[in-house]
């Protein structure tokens, strides 16, 4: 994926006060849309009329590409985009809204339901969401379009299934055969264009044989070729497949007997048995035995690459050394669709009705079970493979660990397919060490929930006999993907994995399991238990050469020195977690200590420190599209751009931001972004506008449930706005309370006032190329202020600052607490640590720039969850 907030390589990135348009995901075609012209003309009127249309028909009539030219004709007319959902490789019903989630970008909120957080994020957009093959889903289908339709007005949909969804409002459009020549009469070759289906015959054949074209010596077989076909697109195709091995004529010759069964067998069966079956059965017995076995095993993948085809397919007859010229061969007859490469590998796939076809042909010949029991096997053994160079359990470079999420992206259809097959079979061991595989990578998309639904299932089924270090394993990954939205019971899988896994001898997941503890502990303000677990996780991580637990118990407790005001130790400790981390070549974990370094650059006072951090943790961060860490990483780089005064660069950062965090349901993410925006109109001197966006993220924050915004932070926000009065803020407050959520964000990325004299943003912004403070930053400390600190890091309670300084004992406690204010710090020990820190001439003037955060709400976790 390219930038973070869109998906499937979206690239809406802002410029400036710019809103991009989404682009669409529409696959390029890779070959002629042939005939329709006047269903394209009709349905594009419809799609201006009707907010849901469905295009039926029987399976390959062409639903598919009909409603892929309709989509690339009326995308403009959709500034959020046109997004295609594919969902003829979904079995299970309850996962449509999480791939129509996945498809516009819209993550998962912890603790609501996905459905509710997705109507949310479209409620503004103006877009076309097309819905591709739902027939085995329908009643899904029908729910979750029926719900974002009755709740976001510029919303389109667009379906294709072989029956209707009947959801209100719908128009149902009966895709049509393409027109044949009438039977009994002779064909001129200057005629035969006039026919769709005859037209589509000479495209395909003249792509599979170059120079093929229609005469008088082979019109008249391929209009008979094109009528015993029905007209059916997929079937031509198929047919056209063969004029590199075949004349038409023999082609043609072949049919009849094929297709006795239509004239004389059963007239009430599916059309889609009645025409297409006898295409597929006809084109299938064409095939080489060998052929015919590596088409019908291939069908248990939803797509792969040679390898995968070699280990799961061969066997029992079928040499692995057979696979590539079969697989080619199945290619070049229109069986096999080539993809575009990934990971330096072609990858191959089946057209679903194709797939279904060659499943029922494996039932026939009674290889179903053990096809699918070789592909669990070759999909535990990859995923646990990918699992130790992922997290670094084996010496590998960073691009391969890059590669495993990048391989999730392309292999994840399988893997479900995988886990839905363990469900039924009861398998729960095999589904439990997937699940427990594949984990990092639902953290670093962030899909908690439907992770922890796989693992909740498996967890569920009564199997005694799965061995306890498996079971500890999927305990603490359950407990992880618990932890963003319920510590309490993150703590409880996690307290209970970790007795597992110390009785199977695990110590990686025995560290991992101490780790994930402290880390609950540290976040529910139990430092001391925090320090506890952490210490214990390093001495096992040490002791085992665990690299992985080791960086991960350092960036722990460097969250915990920082919040005890220890701020040397706290980046010390930072910089040996990142140290680890890159001597086993784990950059996930490098990019989240440098986050937390970034923030305890801004909290020392050293923006060009903080900027730094934060580059360096975003390259590694979008190398692995890790969405909800780059929104993080850029509030980062708008709060120290905010810090120097830079509003332009901050607006751009922030901007992306929240953007990004809206898109994808982030309420937690979008009001943080209105809490930095109202501190960005404070410096814009838009008191009015800083009051609405605090307000309103307050209240997100209370929908939500999340932890209130402090006093204090609030206090910064408003205070440019105390000059108003009381009465107007109180109004102002209101009505930020009463905002939407879209509303609060449409406001927040409004064009800035101008600048008076015009040139402010520039002149600063040039300053920030080489971050240069300046001379008298906002929160700068008095040089009064500065005696005090120096005096408190002495140990020198107020009465004796106000005798050493000839002031009162009241005078000196305000100075404390101005100083406590200024700094974001809550005890006079972070004081003292902060003025010993940086190491300041305590008798000089005020120099240096102060942040302007709460440390203990900010600062993020230094290093990633394993």
């Amino acid at each position: 994926m390219g930038e973070c907030f869109a998906p499937d390589g979206a690239r809406n990135a802002a410029k400036g006060n710019e809103v991009a348009a989404i682009p669409t995901n529409l696959p390029q075609e890779q070959n002629s849309f042939v005939g329709r012209e006047l269903e394209l003309d009709k349905l594009r009127e419809l799609l201006g009329v009707t907010r849901a249309l469905t295009l039926c028909g029987t399976g390959g009539i062409g639903k598919t590409r009909l409603a892929l030219q309709v989509l690339a004709a009326v995308a403009d007319e959709f500034p959020d985009g046109v997004w295609l959902v594919e969902l003829g490789d979904l079995q299970q019903p309850d996962l449509v809204v999480s791939r129509v989630a996945a498809v516009v970008g819209v993550g998962e909120e912890p603790g609501r339901p996905l459905l509710e957080t997705l109507a949310d994020a479209l409620r503004p957009r103006r877009l076309l969401l097309a819905l591709d093959n739902c027939e085995h889903l329908i009643d899904a289908c029908a729910r979750v379009c029926q719900r974002l339709l009755a709740s976001s007005p510029g919303l389109r949909v667009m379906a294709t299934s072989r029956e209707p969804l009947r959801v209100a409002a719908e128009t149902v459009w009966q895709v049509r055969r393409l027109s044949v020549a009438p039977g009994g009469a002779a064909v001129a070759p200057e005629d035969a264009s006039r026919y769709e289906a005859i037209r589509l015959f000479a495209a395909r054949a003249a792509a599979s044989l170059p120079g093929f074209t229609i005469g008088p010596a082979n019109v008249t077989a391929v209009a008979a070729l094109c009528r015993a076909l029905d007209g059916v697109p997929l079937a031509i195709e198929l047919a056209a497949a063969w004029v590199r091995t075949l004349s038409v004529e023999q082609i043609a010759a072949r049919l009849p007997d094929r297709f006795g069964l239509l004239t004389t067998g059963n007239r009430t069966a599916p059309p889609r048995q009645r025409t297409l079956r006898a295409a597929m059965d006809w084109s299938y017995e064409l095939l080489t035995p060998s052929e015919q076995v590596l088409l019908r095993r291939l069908s248990v993948f939803v797509g792969w690459s040679l390898e995968m085809a070699e280990q799961v397919c061969s066997g029992d007859g079928l040499p692995a050394g057979d696979v590539l010229d079969l697989l080619a061969s199945l290619v070049d007859k229109s069986l096999v669709v080539l993809e575009p490469e990934v990971l330096g590998e072609a990858r191959y796939r089946m057209l679903d009705t194709i797939r279904e076809y060659a499943a029922e042909r494996l039932a026939d010949a009674g290889e179903s079970v053990a096809c699918h029991h070789r592909l669990r096997d070759y999909t535990v053994a990859l995923a646990e493979h990918n699992l130790a160079i992922g997290m670094a359990q084996v010496t590998a470079p960073w691009s391969d660990r890059v590669d495993v999420f990048r391989r999730y992206d392309v292999d994840g259809g399988n893997v479900l397919q995988v886990l839905s097959q363990c469900l039924a079979d009861g398998d729960a061991e095999t589904g439990l060490r997937v699940c427990t595989a594949v984990r990092p990578c639902w953290i670093v998309r962030g899909t908690f929930a439907e992770g922890g639904e796989w693992l909740d299932s498996l967890l569920a089924i009564a199997a005694p006999a799965v061995p306890i270090g498996v079971q500890g394993a999927a305990l603490v990954g359950r407990a992880q993907l618990a932890l963003p939205s319920a510590p309490a019971e993150a703590e409880s899988f996690a307290g209970a994995g970790l007795a597992l896994c110390r009785a199977a001898g695990d110590e990686w997941w025995t560290a991992s399991a101490l780790n994930l503890l402290s880390e609950i502990a540290l976040h529910t303000g139990r430092t001391d238990e925090a320090a506890v677990a952490a210490d214990e996780a390093l001495s096992i991580a040490q002791a085992a050469g665990d690299g992985w637990n080791e960086g991960y118990a350092l960036g722990v407790r460097a969250a915990i020195a920082a919040l005890a005001g220890r701020l040397r130790e706290a980046e010390q400790l930072a910089k040996s977690s990142i140290s680890i981390m890159r001597r086993i070549d784990q950059n996930w974990g490098v990019a989240r200590a440098l986050l937390g370094l970034g923030d305890l650059a801004r909290l020392r006072g050293d923006p060009g420190g903080a900027h730094a951090r934060y580059l360096e943790a975003l390259a590694i961060l979008r190398e692995i599209d890790a969405r909800p860490d780059i929104a993080r990483c850029l509030a980062g780089l708008a709060r120290v751009a905010l810090d120097l005064g830079s509003i332009g660069q901050a607006r751009q950062h922030l901007a992306e931001s929240i953007r990004l965090s809206h898109s994808t349901g982030s309420r937690i993410g979008v009001a943080r972004g209105l809490e930095t925006f109202a501190a960005l109109a404070g410096a814009e001197d838009r008191p009015e506008l800083a009051v609405l966006l605090t307000a309103a993220a307050s209240a997100l924050r209370e929908a939500a449930g999340f932890p209130a915004l402090s006093g204090a932070r609030a206090e910064r926000y408003l205070a440019p706005a105390r000059r108003l009065g009381e009465p107007a803020i109180g109004r102002l407050w209101a009505r930020g309370l009463a905002m939407s959520s879209d509303e609060a964000v449409a406001l927040a990325l409004g064009t800035p006032q101008a600048e008076a004299g015009g040139g402010r943003d520039t002149t600063i912004l040039a300053a920030v190329g080489a971050y240069q403070v300046a001379a008298a930053p906002p929160g700068t400390l008095t040089p009064r202020e500065r005696e005090v600190a120096a005096l408190v890091a002495g140990g020198s309670s107020n009465k004796a600052i106000a005798e050493e300084l000839v002031i009162s004992p009241a005078t000196a406690a305000r100075h404390v607490a101005n100083i406590l204010a200024k700094l974001g710090f809550s005890s006079r020990a972070q004081i003292a640590a902060w003025a010993a820190d940086k190491q300041l001439d305590l008798t000089g003037p005020a120099a240096s720039s102060q942040p302007r955060f709460d440390a203990r709400r900010e600062l993020p976790d230094p290093v990633a969850r394993s």
